[in-house]
Formats: structure tokens, sequence, C-alpha cells
């Protein structure tokens, strides 16, 4: 298959000297869903990050099909995260606007100062915006304002807003931390659904091992910001956790082998 994310020796220092991620090497096929997993501290916030230029990495390279994007400039860099839709832990939602004038700024990439200053967007892009919050199971909050919404239905909306941008690579950055384990289930539904019917490429952080066992083509374990492990779900054995948690393991509570998805 074709990659469209390679990663190529890639590194971040912090000016106090922590070295966040350590010659990080690993693609992504177009259309796979791939979880990154590991203890806190591991640097997968970090290297999501760095992905889209949120944070600048220190070395390596960063290529979205085929352009490394830790060379671009800024306009070129605005240019690329259009293709690149982001969905947080804590939802990064304008709580006082509606559900829709949120789902909306997925567009702001498309449009120009003055247009997108003042909020000014097609009847085709409002159409899509609905058709979206739809297929999501949002119908009934699409004029509601966020602040009245569950955690849930806030990263329902943060996923409406991501692909309205008509993005080739979703980046999830603990999207179900947050959540209970039934908003969490609807979430990883929607997000592998989004994978299979549309073929988004998802690369997705989590602390759940089960939950990427059941959902990824591939999973990547890291640990103290390198990737220790790059294989499918299948392939995650009770050593390989270990590898990845070390003492933690023990209290992840993982049947292997019998909660991977057929």
């Amino acid at each position: 298959m074709t990659a469209l994310l390679e990663l190529k020796h890639v590194a971040k220092k912090y000016n106090t000297g922590t070295m966040a991620l350590s010659d990080v090497n690993f693609s992504v096929s177009k259309g796979e869903f791939v979880s990154i997993i590991g203890p806190s501290g591991a640097g997968k916030s970090t290297l999501i990050r760095c992905i889209n230029r949120l944070i600048d990495a220190s070395g390596g390279e960063v290529r979205l099909d085929g352009v490394n994007v830790l060379n671009l400039n800024k306009r070129a860099l605005q240019q690329t995260r259009v293709k690149i839709g982001m969905i947080f832990q804590h939802y990064n939602l304008v709580e006082r606007l509606s559900v829709i004038d949120n789902v909306l700024h997925g567009r702001l990439g498309y449009k120009n100062v003055i247009t997108g200053s003042l909020g000014i967007y097609t009847s085709d892009e409002k159409k899509q915006a609905i058709e979206i919050l739809h297929s999501l199971g949002l119908e009934e909050q699409v004029y509601k304002r966020c602040d009245q919404l569950s955690g849930g239905q806030k990263q329902r909306v943060g996923i409406a807003r991501a692909l309205i941008q008509e993005p080739k690579l979703l980046l999830c950055d603990e999207p179900i931390a947050s959540l209970d384990p039934n908003a969490s289930k609807v979430i990883m539904d929607h997000l592998r659904s989004i994978c299979s019917r549309l073929g988004i490429t998802v690369l997705v952080n989590l602390h759940q091992v089960d939950v990427a066992m059941k959902y990824s083509d591939t999973i990547i374990g890291m640990r103290k910001g390198s990737v220790v492990y790059n294989g499918s779900a299948q392939g995650m054995k009770a050593e390989t956790i270990f590898d990845i948690y070390g003492s933690e393991a023990s209290d992840l509570g993982i049947e292997i082998g019998v909660t991977h998805a057929s």
C-alpha cells in the first residue's frame, strides 16, 4: 500500500535538555487505522504535535504525501494543514458558539482573511456541516451551544469540524481519555467507520491497550520517546506489552489474544 505519512529519524529535544523523541521511524498507509500506545511521558502527544507542527521537531523528516512538513514555510504549512484534521482530548471548541458554527470553523483553512474573520460560509458548506453532524448522530444538536453538550457529544463536534476540512489524515490526541466507557465506544466506532467508509487515514493516541487492539490495523508502542513495537494487534503478546509499559503492564488487565479485532 502507498504510504501517506512517513517519519524518518524524528527527534524532539526540549530546551530543558529533555529528549522527548529519539530516532522515531514508521510509515502509515493510506486508509490505515493506527494507534500509538505507551505509558504517560512516552512521547505520544509530542509525536502527534510534531506531525502537524504544533511543535517543531528537532530533527528528522515528517513526510505527508511525499512532502517534508518540517521544511515548509508558514504559507505552505497552512495549505498542508488543511489535509490534516486534528481531534483533541479536551475538544478545543468555542463553548459559547453553536455546534454548526464550531464545525464550520474547520473551513477556515480555505478562506481568505476577510471571509474567515467575518465567518462567511457558503450554503454548500453549511449543508455539508449539517450532513456530517447527522452522520455522527448530532442532528438534534446542530443549533445548540456547545456548552450545553455532554463530553461525548463535544468530541463528535470535534470530529465533524475535522471532517469538514476534507482531510487525508486524522490526528487524534487522546480522544477518549476524558470520556466514560459508553461515550468512548461511540467515538472509537465513529473513527473506525470514518477510516473504513471514507478511506481517511487515522492516527490515534490511546492509553487503553484493549481499545487499541480492538480497533487498529497497526499498533505503535512507545517507551521513553522511542518506538519499541510496530506491528499488528494480533502480534501483541504479553511480553510486548511488558516491553512497552514495564512494571505498569501488570496493572493493565489485558487478556492477550482475546480482545483484538477479528
